[in-house]
C-alpha cells in the first residue's frame, strides 16, 4: 500500500515531513511517497531510521492565492498535480494528504482523480470532538456552496460511511443542519432534504441546531458547504476562545495557579481533545480515490493522524459502503 504526500503545500513543510516519517515509522508496510522540493525532504528524513519513504522532486508549488483551477492546469510539475497524477495511476495507494491551497487539492481530486460513479458532488468532511468524549463529522463543511436536496443526501451517505468507520458505529445517527428541529422550519433547500433523508435508510434522527453539534447526540451533521464551514469555523474559534480564557483565569491570582496544579492533568486533557491536530484532517470523498486536506498550519502530528484516517477508511471498505448506499438511495 501506498500513502502520497504533498510536502510543499502547507505553512509548515518540515512538520509535513516529520509527520510523514513518524507514519512511516509506525507503518513500515507502507510505502510513503513524498513529492516536493528533494532536498529539502530528504535532508529531514534521513534523521529517521525509516527505508519505506520515497522522495519525488517537484519544482513548483500552488499557493493560496492562485486561481485553482488554473493552477491544476498550468502547474503541471507542482507537488499537488505531481502527487495527484501519480496517485491516479496507482490501484495500490490509499489516498493523497495535502495541507496546501482548499480549493486547488478540491480541484484536482475532482478534475484528476475524478468522481465516483453516481455521485453529484464530493464532499468534505470535518471531524470535531463531542462532549460524551466521542466525535461528529461535519459534511459538507466547505466543498459545494450551494447545493441541491440530492447532494446533501448524498453527503449524509458518505459522511456515515465514512463515521461507520472511523467509529465502529454500525447506525450512525444523522442530523439535518437547521434553524429549528420542527420539519416545517428552514429554507426550501433543508425542507426538501428532510422529505428526503426520512424517505432513506440511514439513521436520520431530525432536524438539529447548531449549538446541539457537540452535544454527542449526532455522529453526522448534514448541511450544504457554506452553512458547514461557517459552523466548523465557528466551533473552532468557540474552542479557542474558551482556552484562552481559562488560562487567562489560571494567571489571574496566586490561588487560580495554586488550584491549577491539582487540575493540571485534567486541563491537559481537555487541551488536547479540543486541538484540531489530533484529528488529522478533512477527509474528501466522493472521487474514486480518498484525499485528506489536512489544515495549512497542520503540525506533524496532524499529518500522521491524516494517515490513520486513510488507513481506516481503506479497512472500513468506505468507498464500496458509499457505492452501496448511493445505489440504494437511488432506487
Amino acid at each position: 500500500m501506498k500513502v502520497y504526500i504533498d510536502v510543499m503545500g502547507g505553512d509548515n513543510p518540515a512538520d509535513i515531513v516529520k509527520g510523514a516519517a513518524v507514519a512511516a515509522t509506525n507503518h513500515p508496510e507502507t510505502e510513503f511517497v513524498l513529492v516536493g522540493d528533494g532536498k529539502f525532504t530528504e535532508n529531514i528524513v534521513r534523521d529517521y531510521n525509516v527505508n519505506n519513504i520515497r522522495i519525488v522532486n517537484a519544482e513548483e508549488v500552488i499557493s493560496n492565492d492562485e486561481s485553482p483551477t488554473m493552477a491544476i492546469k498550468t502547474k503541471k510539475n507542482s507537488s499537488l498535480v505531481m502527487a495527484f497524477n501519480m496517485l491516479k495511476s496507482d490501484d495500490d495507494a490509499l489516498g493523497l494528504i495535502s495541507a496546501g491551497s482548499t480549493g486547488a487539492v478540491l480541484t484536482g481530486a475532482t478534475l484528476i482523480i475524478g468522481r465516483m460513479e453516481g455521485i453529484y458532488r464530493p464532499t468534505l468532511i470535518a471531524h470535531l470532538p463531542t462532549m460524551n468524549g466521542g466525535s461528529v463529522c461535519i459534511t459538507d463543511s466547505g466543498a459545494n456552496m450551494d447545493s441541491h436536496p440530492e447532494w446533501l443526501v448524498q453527503f449524509a451517505v458518505m459522511g456515515s460511511a465514512y463515521m461507520r468507520a472511523v467509529t465502529g458505529k454500525e447506525h450512525p445517527a444523522v442530523g439535518l443542519l437547521n434553524v429549528g428541529t420542527e420539519p416545517h422550519k428552514g429554507n426550501n433547500l433543508v425542507r426538501e432534504t428532510y422529505k428526503l433523508l426520512s424517505e432513506s435508510k440511514l439513521n436520520f434522527i431530525g432536524n438539529m441546531e447548531a449549538r446541539d453539534t457537540l452535544s454527542g447526540k449526532y455522529d453526522v451533521v448534514v448541511c450544504d458547504g457554506y452553512d458547514g464551514n461557517v459552523l466548523l469555523k465557528g466551533s473552532e474559534g468557540a474552542a479557542k476562545m474558551v482556552m484562552k480564557s481559562l488560562k487567562n483565569a489560571i494567571l489571574s491570582s496566586v490561588r487560580a495557579k495554586i488550584g491549577y496544579l491539582f487540575m493540571k492533568k485534567a486541563l491537559n486533557g481537555l487541551r488536547r481533545d479540543m486541538d484540531y491536530n489530533n484529528y488529522g484532517g478533512g477527509a474528501f470523498l466522493g472521487t474514486k480515490k480518498p484525499v485528506i486536506k489536512a489544515h495549512g498550519s497542520s503540525n506533524s502530528a496532524a499529518i500522521a493522524q491524516s494517515v490513520e484516517q486513510l488507513i481506516k477508511i481503506k479497512n472500513g471498505n468506505v468507498l464500496q459502503t458509499i457505492k452501496e448506499g448511493i445505489a440504494e438511495s437511488e432506487k
